[in-house]
């Protein structure tokens, strides 16, 4: 008898070893952790790390140099080496809000091991969470929520502007088979992205979905379509392949496009409004875009004044082909066929020309540089001013405000 208690002994400590060795392991890792009191707690096990830092959107961030000219980067922390190879780190109370972060082991960038929930920008993949304390705070509005939800496609069309198929997403919103015509918004992603940005980074699903919920926007059909005139869809789900997607360039450099995005965007128009419950007229269509998507509604909204009645510019890279030594305000002014396509679109009174942008983002002086133009046409415009830079987190916040003010 006092054989098989021993024995028993013996496996239950060796189980508890084994299950101590699982939970330091990395294997039952929590991280990250959104405690109590709205602080977040980031955990990985490396017990061969020297240093491990998480760098992340909810630390204050750094100013870097670019091409471009000046850009916001996450700021980045140091964890601290708990017992058996555990590192940790816990923020400061954190506002409701999506996050994004990434570990550095010895300097390696890597996703959070124990966090499935990544998004892709571009090239760059990144771990994210969100922070909520209440009711539709930001947080809560780009969660799923228990609400009626929508439906996303993922749609091949055919552009004979550009002379190739193309894919487009598009959002409907719940109910959608029982009602009758909606609205569309056309929504429209910056330079390194495609037709899936909105609905991953932005986060266009989950703030239709709630938004409509709460009776704060109208159930509309939201349309994301790629962005770039020569590619077909986004990177791996075209014929071009698995390639490594590039801020500057996702398609193939020799095979120039057969027209630009706005000369092209009647096509997108028009399978929308021949395979979708649309009503249809400038009053119900909206266009907006973030960064170069932002240029496009941009462009396509005064190439074609009688298209939309609701513009949206969000952080809008705006070029009419001025020079390096020539400001958007100048290259605007001295333009006479811009400053007539803007007289006509205006003169086609649009119920809402909107405009949005970070007080510290690199294209502020463009966006500034058109508020100055329009104000002194008389050409009426809304005009909002956040904090921040040429980042996601206005761009959602953008998105939000501009689906509550169309299609009223």
């Amino acid at each position: 008898m006092k054989k098989a208690i021993i024995s028993f002994a013996m496996i239950a400590f060796s189980l508890s070893g084994i299950a101590q060795e699982a939970l330091w392991s990395g294997t039952n890792v929590k991280s990250p952790v959104v405690n109590a009191d709205g602080t977040v707690t980031f955990n990985i096990f490396a017990p061969k790390a020297s240093k491990v830092t998480v760098t992340g959107d909810f630390l204050p961030p750094r100013v870097v140099d670019t091409p471009a000219g000046k850009s916001e980067q996450p700021g980045s922390a140091d964890l601290v080496e708990g017992r058996n190879g555990m590192w940790s780190y816990t923020t400061k109370k954190l506002s409701p809000e999506l996050y994004s972060y990434k570990f550095h082991v010895n300097d390696m960038a890597v996703l959070d091991p124990a966090n499935v929930y990544v998004n892709r920008d571009v090239a760059s993949m990144t771990s994210i969470f969100i922070v909520s304390e209440s009711k539709g705070d930001r947080g809560d509005i780009y969660r799923v929520n228990e609400v009626p939800h929508g439906n996303i496609e993922k749609v091949w069309y055919d552009s004979p502007t550009l002379k190739m198929h193309r894919r487009m997403t598009v959002y409907t919103p719940a109910g959608y088979d029982k009602g009758k015509n909606y609205p569309v918004m056309y929504l429209l992603h910056g330079a390194g992205g495609d037709e899936e940005a909105w609905t991953t980074l932005g986060r266009a699903a989950q703030v239709m979905d709630n938004l409509i919920a709460m009776g704060k926007a109208k159930p509309m059909i939201v349309v994301m379509p790629n962005g770039n005139p020569s590619c077909q869809a986004a990177p791996g789900e075209w014929s071009r392949g698995m390639y490594q997607p590039s801020f500057n360039d996702r398609s193939n450099p020799q095979n120039k496009p057969a027209a630009t995005m706005d000369e092209s965007f009647p096509d997108i128009v028009k399978y929308i409004e021949s395979h979708y419950k649309v009503a249809k007229g400038k009053r119900n269509r909206a266009i907006c875009g973030l960064s170069m998507g932002g240029g496009h509604s941009f462009a396509t909204s005064k190439r074609f004044p009688d298209m939309f009645d609701y513009v949206g510019l969000f952080s809008a890279g705006l070029h009419i082909g001025q020079g390096n030594n020539k400001s958007f305000y100048e290259a605007l002014s001295s333009s006479d066929e811009v400053k007539g396509q803007l007289a006509k679109l205006f003169g086609s009174k649009p119920k809402l020309y909107w405009i949005a942008i970070g007080k510290t983002d690199f294209l502020y002086q463009q966006n500034a540089d058109l508020r100055r133009y329009l104000d002194e046409k008389g050409y009426p415009y809304e005009y909002m001013e956040t904090e921040g830079g040429h980042i996601w987190r206005n761009w959602r916040v953008y998105l939000t405000e501009f689906s509550q003010k169309i299609f009223r």
